[in-house]
């Protein structure tokens, strides 16, 4: 009898075992040698002024998404530019809204599918307005990538973009379906696209597995994945009495004002030590768990930074897990101004007719907007009506965002976990923002898909202010982290989630 040949089944068990093995060092070679050419695409794209807020510059915001979109189709992505419609100007002007951009990169059923959501539009910057340097011109500072929309949000979405690039230049198989939803209003509210969201729930999002957000940003030093935000009610409250402005020399004394009565029941929305007086607010909020206590208490944030960060000597809190829990899952009233009052330079003594004051209320789990709104309401009234004036209040609640909140021990926290071992050699702290990102309660909602939220913008990046940045570390261990998260949700088990 001959003898069996066994070392031949182990080395075809070796070959089918290592044939999809993860080659993260080629890729992460890759990566590092590609870098000023990633550089240089952000340069570009942040040379690109699409400012979605100001109607002047919508060609742009086009240009734009049609730079997005022609990078996915050089890439062999399948790609479409999703018209979203208009969007109606004072006035009753119509402008036409930039077209949503949506790419596919891989069509295999027995593979998971994520889909990577992202916007290119960006805030309003002017050099005038305290820049250091052109806020369209990319500029290298000390390793510090400056510019507008480089943080937030156009780094993280070509960061997005090389990671799938790198699988392709080396002729490597994408261990996931990759899918884009870029979009071009997020800063002005996202119009339109909750309609595009729904209209394909059952074509683009229907073999959609898991959703991915990174237009977020860490807490501190230490990379962190985000499981939460707080949503957003946003009011005004109107007091209206005579019928013009008035002379405070000729009427001043004779006149019940309305600014005295809207400061009146405005300084009893929140005490001094930030206790919200509102009935049935507090009330509505989940408990903290001590679960939850623990992992606040285990978060890297260095209180005495914080001050010296927004230039504050003293916060409502002085300790870390009551700060971190009442930015991020506690509400809050915060008032943000007063329309019709004299807020010009120099003096003018009139007592306006009416005012409009405009506050909102971060919204956490487990409050619901239509009560806040009949809450706030009801309270601002009875407050009024018990000062017996004879102007009148109108409370109107403009934004009703709801809070989003995933589970941090789901599967894809645990791949993000992982992903950012590897990339930065250190465990990530699990955040929550205390910011409203509507998109992840609406893809929530809407698809009822798996959302994570994974951030590469560092605690100073500065989005929406002046000298806005991202570090070319944070850009290039980006790209790094998310091609290692895309190997890491490919070993999720279909059959556990």
């Amino acid at each position: 009898m001959k003898p069996m040949k066994l070392p031949v089944l182990p080395s075809i068990l070796l070959v089918i075992s290592t044939a999809h093995a993860f080659q993260y060092s080629e890729l992460v070679q890759y990566v590092d040698s590609h870098q000023e050419e990633y550089v240089e695409a952000l340069r570009e794209w942040v040379a690109i002024e699409s400012d979605s807020s100001n109607v002047l510059k919508r060609p742009d915001l086009h240009r734009m998404m049609e730079t997005t979109a022609q990078k996915l189709r050089q890439m062999g992505g399948t790609v479409e530019l999703v018209d979203i419609g208009e969007q109606e100007l004072p006035g009753g002007i119509m402008l036409t809204l930039p077209k949503v951009v949506t790419a596919r990169f891989g069509n295999d059923p027995s593979k998971h599918t994520v889909c990577v959501y992202g916007h290119v539009d960006i805030q309003p910057a002017k050099l005038e307005d305290g820049w250091a340097t052109d806020p369209y011109n990319l500029t290298d500072i000390n390793g510090n990538l400056y510019g507008r929309g480089a943080s937030d949000n156009k780094a993280p979405v070509l960061a997005w973009i090389h990671a799938v690039e790198a699988y392709q230049a080396l002729n490597m198989e994408l261990p996931v379906n990759v899918k884009f939803v870029i979009e071009g209003m997020e800063e002005t509210g996202s119009n339109g696209l909750d309609t595009m969201i729904m209209t394909q729930k059952d074509t683009f999002f229907s073999d959609v597995d898991y959703i991915i957000i990174s237009d977020c940003g860490w807490l501190s030093r230490q990379p962190a994945l985000t499981y939460g935000t707080r949503g957003n009610c946003y009011f005004l409250a109107e007091v209206e009495g005579p019928k013009q402005d008035l002379h405070s020399g000729a009427y001043g004394g004779t006149v019940i004002e309305p600014m005295t009565d809207l400061i009146g029941i405005l300084d009893t929305l929140i005490s001094p030590n930030g206790k919200i007086l509102i009935p049935g607010i507090r009330e509505a909020v989940a408990p903290l768990s001590d679960e939850e206590w623990k992992m606040y208490q285990d978060i890297q944030f260095d209180i005495d930074n914080y001050k010296k960060k927004i230039g504050v000597s003293q916060l409502m809190y002085s300790n870390k897990v009551d700060l971190l829990a009442h930015m991020w899952r506690y509400p809050t009233v915060s008032i943000h101004g007063i329309e019709g009052a004299f807020s010009d330079p120099g003096t003018k003594t009139v007592i306006p007719s009416k005012v409009t004051a405009k506050f909102s209320i971060r919204q956490v789990p487990n409050m619901d907007p239509a009560m806040v709104k009949r809450q706030v309401s009801d309270y601002l009234h009875s407050v009024f009506a018990k000062r017996k004036s004879p102007n009148k209040l109108k409370v109107t609640m403009v934004i009703g965002a709801k809070p989003w909140l995933a589970d941090p021990q789901h599967p894809l926290y645990e791949a993000g976990k992982t992903a950012v071992k590897r990339v930065f050699g250190m465990d990530p702290d699990l955040i929550r923002e205390g910011a409203t990102i509507p998109i992840a309660r609406m893809f929530q909602d809407v698809t009822g898909k798996g959302i994570i939220m994974l951030p590469i913008g560092a605690f100073d990046d500065g989005p929406h202010s002046q000298n806005e940045k991202m570090s070319q570390y944070n850009y290039i261990e980006g790209t790094k982290l998310f091609i290692t998260f895309l190997h890491e949700v490919a070993q999720i088990n279909k059959t556990t989630v």
